[in-house]
């Protein structure tokens, strides 16, 4: 008779209990998050009387993909013009409440005898919501329609994203003995520049490419393809020293702008229910039942202020970027739980191994209690603003009438400024990173192979031409503006003679960083030179800025990047 390796007998034992718990909870209108959770539990090997999965580290692998096809699938829901969409009330809040819940856990871990690693786990895992619990609960009590849904909705998102910052940066900085604000602003600088890299290069090339083979996408070839691509990026952020699900995470959101995103949700459902369900089963695996009397304590600790801590922060939050009342106690009371992305960061932290066993079941209790009363707590919010509201002194209420209206608009010239501003940083960041990451390319990769094969002084002013060429269509798209900034430029310009400094201020600004590029790679590259230096600079620009070959090739990136990013917006509104 044959034996079947433990891989597959384990992951049988899984998905059986799975469904059977799945289906009952279900039934009983309860989420299958907790169904999975809790089948976990059963299997786990702290329940004697069940069949238990023998191989921990095949179950941990199952869990691992599970994260990455989770976080991709998360990615393809985003989109960068939600953060745009989304407005400054879900930013204020959603920052209000990671920023706050972070301090709060982390000093209620201290003063649980936490370690400061683990406190500040815990101040990050608290920190978010759970978008699949609260869509749940809105479907069921049939919200969606009502102002305060989208506004949640807009915190969630915003919460998603720094989420995957947190879940980069904790383990990144745990590491070390000591968390240094050096450190965290170290690991912070590398993964923006990474970030916006990723996102340039990937809204440019990857919806171009699936436009290109759109006639041979079949759903197979779809599925295939969008995998290659979700785990080609997972290679290369583990290979820079990011973690594979914000590798994941980053393709999920540059397909999330291709025309074939919701075809690519569609294939991708299956794998990622799949192996979801086998990462929420694994977190399960690891709660002992019997630390929920052991920790009965830093559970409820860790609940209330859960519970009080977001409502409160949310609703200030949503009260702070202009809303009323009304709408803000209703936000506030329907982000009272813990998210989803408390297990995954918990995960990271077991990973790398920062945190105690304990942590993981004390997290994983507070979900389930929070997840099963954030249907109460919505329903709680129209009673409990009746209660308060008719209590407030008159005071009170004329103050908030008149903080919770629209501020006006700024004056014209403001608003130029603004746009200018927006417009100048933006470009200036993203060509900038773009050329930093060209001129990394030429010193470490090209120059080296170059003089491999070809003399040294030959192979100079080959790396050196190829540098400049590849740098030469960004340079010149910071030498030039459009018509845009060309009439927000002259507009401010007439307007007010105190406005010219700041004009030619920005533009010295633009020539000092185009200078400094080219001078970084002559003097790499071929000489060190002062006046060789100087002179080759000047001819450089002079070219960049006569040609109107550089000027199309431009245009034409920044064509087909802003056409990439905007198509799926566009054809949502038709």
């Amino acid at each position: 008779m044959h034996s079947l390796p433990a891989l597959i007998s384990d992951l049988a034992l899984i998905l059986i209990c799975a469904g059977i718990i799945t289906i009952l909870f279900k039934k009983l209108k309860q989420p299958v998050v907790l169904g999975y959770i809790l089948a976990g539990m059963i299997v786990g090997p702290h329940i004697i009387l069940t069949p238990t999965a023998v191989d921990k580290e095949n179950i941990q692998i199952w869990a691992d993909i599970g994260v990455i096809f989770l976080l991709f699938s998360l990615g393809l829901e985003f989109s960068f013009k939600k953060i745009v969409n989304v407005g400054k009330s879900a930013i204020i809040t959603a920052l209000t409440n990671i920023l706050f819940m972070l301090i709060i856990g982390y000093n209620a871990g201290l003063y649980l005898g936490w370690s400061t690693t683990e406190s500040l786990f815990l101040g990050g895992m608290i920190s978010m919501s759970s978008t699949t619990i609260i869509i749940k609960a809105f479907d069921e009590l049939n919200l969606k329609g009502e102002k305060f849904t989208d506004l949640v909705f807009g915190v969630l998102v915003v919460e998603d994203v720094v989420g995957i910052l947190l879940l980069v940066l904790l383990p990144a900085v745990s590491i070390g003995k000591n968390v240094s604000g050096v450190e965290m602003l170290i690991s912070a600088g590398k993964l923006a520049f990474f970030l916006i890299l990723w996102f340039v290069t990937g809204v440019y090339l990857v919806p171009t490419f699936l436009k290109k083979i759109a006639s041979l996408l079949n759903n197979e070839l779809l599925l295939l393809t969008s995998m290659a691509l979700c785990l080609g990026m997972v290679l290369l952020a583990t290979s820079v020293g990011f973690s594979a699900a914000l590798g994941a995470f980053i393709m999920g959101s540059i397909l999330s702008e291709s025309d074939e995103a919701e075809r690519i949700e569609e294939v991708i459902k299956p794998i990622k229910d799949l192996f979801g369900a086998v990462f929420f089963v694994s977190v399960g695996m690891l709660v002992d039942p019997n630390m929920f009397v052991e920790y009965i304590i830093p559970i409820s600790v860790i609940t209330i202020i859960v519970m009080f801590g977001m409502v409160v922060l949310s609703t200030t939050g949503f009260l702070l970027s202009g809303n009323r009342l009304e709408t803000a106690i209703h936000g506030g009371f329907s982000l009272a739980q813990v998210g989803e992305f408390a297990f995954i960061i918990a995960s990271a932290g077991m990973a790398v191994g920062v945190l105690s066993d304990y942590v993981y079941p004390i997290i994983v209790a507070v979900s389930v209690i929070t997840t099963f009363t954030t249907p109460m707590m919505i329903k709680a919010a129209s009673p409990f603003y009746s209660f308060i509201y008719k209590r407030f002194p008159s005071s009170w209420k004329e103050y908030l009438s008149s903080h919770t209206t629209s501020r006006k608009d700024t004056n014209e010239e403001e608003e130029l400024w603004l746009q200018l501003f927006k417009q100048y940083f933006i470009k200036l960041g993203i060509s900038s990173i773009i050329l930093v990451a060209i001129i990394n390319i030429a010193f470490y990769f090209v120059a080296p192979f170059l003089i491999k094969y070809i003399p040294p002084q030959l192979a100079e002013i080959v790396a050196t031409l190829l540098t400049l060429g590849m740098m030469s269509p960004f340079l010149q798209g910071l030498l030039t503006v459009n018509s845009d900034l060309a009439r927000i430029y002259l507009t401010l310009w007439n307007k007010r003679v105190t406005n010219r400094l700041p004009l030619i201020l920005c533009t010295v600004l633009r020539l000092l960083v185009i200078v400094i590029f080219i001078m970084v790679v002559i003097n790499h590259l071929l000489t060190k030179n002062f006046y060789i230096t100087y002179a080759l600079v000047g001819v450089m620009i002079a070219i960049i800025y006569k040609s109107t070959w550089l000027s199309k090739s431009y245009k034409s990136i920044e064509h087909q990047f802003l056409t990439n990013l905007y198509r799926k917006g566009k054809d949502n509104e038709q």
